[in-house]
């Protein structure tokens, strides 16, 4: 009966395990956080929809090459002395009518300034686009750093929790030998028992760095906060110390492959463009033009013959004195009304006709328009030299942060490793009695420091990696 009830104890608590393993949240893997924050980030979805209206604006441009069509229907009534619009003629009857145009007009030649703003906003459409990768480059920049501070900060905690293990493992032992009157001095227990307090406090302040790093996080990917907010580790220990660029080489790669270098010199070459269509203006513009007409009027009429008759005449032949009258042929008609399809058909013209017209004076509005132009390309040329010169200026730095990181790593890793020798010969003195409190908590502090001081530089050079990877166009995770 005894092994029948561990046996249901044991699948008990096996199944409220593996309810409890899958009950878990997924970690998010750094990729995961990246794509999430693309696409909800606001500003992403904004440079999104202007690259949209970019794209909408080379359309327009480009469908001013194409002949323009326009239909156009006029129904109306007449009442009184009007003009027959069928016959032309005036009439006194109420009538109905109607027009029916169908006209087209495109432009041959206007100085360019068509093709010109065609390949303006082209260009003007790419740089929308290498714009909206940019901001997705800034927001992928930005996760990563807040990932590896969620990293750093669980690194921090579990640090600070083994730290606090310690502190109270040695707590525990003088207590023991303080009930059994041993410790000697006893500040030593009291001291112990400060610094079990304080390594409480680091977890507490590491704990609350975490949730703090974990809302930033959350804030990026634009999704409510939560605690239960996990990401997944990330294999620091496969990291190469010795990068294999330089600064040149990084700054050359990013201007070819960074979308922010892209924007600016599209924005450049579409500030050129529109240059040349705004001159365009200046040139005569040759314009083709055609058009097809037909009307309808209720008072077209037609006549059909329904008789003829013979009618005596005034006129008359003297035949030998016999005065024989002359009869001629009378016909008969009768109106009816010409049908509306027929009159669409038959009163159809059609035009075409080829305008030339040559700006002369319009309040200087194209040359204040060129001179505008004008500006807006010095701008971009500027802007774009500028960019460029922040790039290289952002390499130069992030390359002597990263060697600057690199060292510093190498360095806490000696530290840490001489520390924990250290701490290790001070905790078997104390054990022993060798030495007081004050010299055991000397030597845990400062290993305990460059523990703290080495995760923080390995996150640090973690980071400085990923810049310069992301100047390099290399793979962020």
């Amino acid at each position: 009966m005894m092994n029948a009830v561990r046996k249901t104890g044991l699948i008990t608590l096996c199944v409220l395990a593996i309810g409890s393993a899958f009950a878990q949240p997924k970690k998010m893997t750094l990729k995961e956080c990246i794509e999430l924050a693309i696409k909800n980030n606001l500003d992403v979805q904004t440079r999104g929809l202007q690259a949209q209206t970019a794209k909408a604006n080379l359309l327009q441009a480009r469908g001013n090459m194409l002949p323009d069509l326009n239909a156009g229907v006029n129904h109306g009534a007449q009442q009184g002395r009007s003009i027959n619009p069928y016959t032309n003629t005036y009439s006194d009857a109420n009538l109905n009518y109607a027009n029916y145009s169908l006209t087209s007009n495109v432009t041959l030649f206007n100085g360019f300034s068509i093709q010109n703003n065609i390949k303006a906003n082209k260009f003007a459409y790419e740089a929308a686009g290498m714009e909206e990768q940019q901001q997705k480059d800034n927001v992928t920049l930005n996760v990563i750093l807040a990932y590896l501070q969620v990293l750093t900060n669980e690194d921090l905690v579990d640090l600070s929790q083994r730290q606090a293990v310690v502190s109270g493992q040695q707590v525990d032992r003088l207590e023991i030998l303080n009930k059994e009157g041993a410790v000697s001095p006893l500040s030593d227990l009291y001291d112990l028992r400060g610094q079990l307090a304080n390594d409480r406090l680091s977890v507490v302040n590491n704990n609350n760095s975490l949730e703090t790093a974990r809302l930033t996080l959350a804030q990026l990917l634009n999704i409510n906060y939560s605690k239960e907010l996990d990401v997944e580790r990330l294999t620091l220990d496969q990291i190469s110390f010795d990068y294999d660029s330089n600064t040149t080489t990084i700054y050359q790669t990013a201007e070819k492959n960074l979308a922010l270098i892209k924007a600016v010199d599209l924005r450049s070459l579409s500030a050129k463009y529109n240059v040349k269509a705004n001159k365009g203006l200046q040139y005569p513009s040759l314009v083709l033009s055609g058009g097809l007409f037909t009307n309808y009027s209720s008072a077209a009429t037609t006549q059909e013959l329904v008789s003829v008759t013979d009618r005596q005449s005034d006129s008359y032949v003297n035949d030998n004195g016999t005065k024989l009258f002359v009869f001629n042929p009378e016909a008969q008609y009768q109106s009816h009304q010409i049908a509306y399809g027929s009159q669409f058909k038959n009163n159809k013209s059609t035009s075409f006709g080829l305008g030339l017209s040559i700006p002369l004076l319009n309040a200087f509005r194209v040359r204040s328009q060129i001179a505008t132009a004008k500006i807006q390309e010095k701008l971009a040329t500027v802007n774009a030299t500028a960019t460029r010169t922040q790039l290289q200026r952002s390499v130069e730095q992030a390359y002597v942060n990263l060697s600057a990181a690199t060292k510093r790593y190498q360095a806490l890793s000696e530290q840490v490793e001489a520390y924990k020798e250290s701490f290790r010969i001070a905790e078997v003195r104390f054990n022993a009695g060798a030495i007081n409190s004050v010299d055991y908590l000397v030597a845990k502090n400062r290993m305990d420091q460059a523990n703290v001081n080495l995760i923080v530089a390995r996150y640090d050079y973690v980071l400085r990696t990923k810049v310069l990877d992301f100047y390099q166009g290399r793979p962020l995770w």
